[in-house]
């Protein structure tokens, strides 16, 4: 890397970068983005303190070494309760609901992430919990209004306590 050598070298490249052309979404990420910003209203609707969005972090390394990256979508504050919440958007539940893809793969991920978001914050002796937040977004009819009908507004619903970091615990044998 080349280091810029005078103060309007720098403003050049932060200019440039500022008029880059935006790149389009993918249709399904743009879907996934709009349903993660519909859940944090909710949930600030419902109570919730919120406290992060989008935290990735390296949980460690696949069986060919490859590194593992697990991302939380949503942190907030139930009260005294710490959530991780996992946000699942789909376009129609005709062939399965949301919370379906909240597999033990994805819960694993999940809760791995949130052991070390915990260690890292020094929040271990709090309560904590793991949600789901499921959003349908149908596609409206009429996109040229702009304005969305009853059936074809956005459902959201809250599952509270979906899983438990239990199941991921090494047992120990008895002696």
């Amino acid at each position: 890397m080349i280091w810029p050598h005078t103060i309007s070298d720098i403003w050049r490249r932060a200019r440039a970068r500022l008029n880059r052309p935006r790149v389009e979404l993918a249709p399904h990420l743009a879907l996934g983005q709009r349903g993660e910003a519909l859940a944090a209203a909710y949930l600030e609707r419902a109570g919730y303190r919120l406290v992060a969005a989008n935290f990735k972090l390296p949980v460690g390394r696949n069986s060919r070494g490859a590194l593992v990256h697990a991302e939380v979508d949503l942190i907030a504050y139930d009260g005294d309760t710490l959530c991780f919440i996992e946000v699942k958007t789909r376009a129609s539940d005709w062939f399965a609901a949301p919370e379906a893809n909240v597999d033990l793969r994805k819960q694993r991920q999940i809760t791995r992430a949130a052991r070390i978001y915990r260690r890292l914050l020094g929040v271990t002796a709090a309560a904590y919990r793991f949600d789901v937040v499921s959003v349908i977004l149908p596609p409206s009819p009429d996109t040229r209004a702009g304005e969305q009908t009853n059936e074809h507004a956005p459902h959201l619903r809250l599952l509270r306590a979906f899983w438990t970091e239990e199941k991921f615990r090494k047992r120990r044998w008895a002696e």
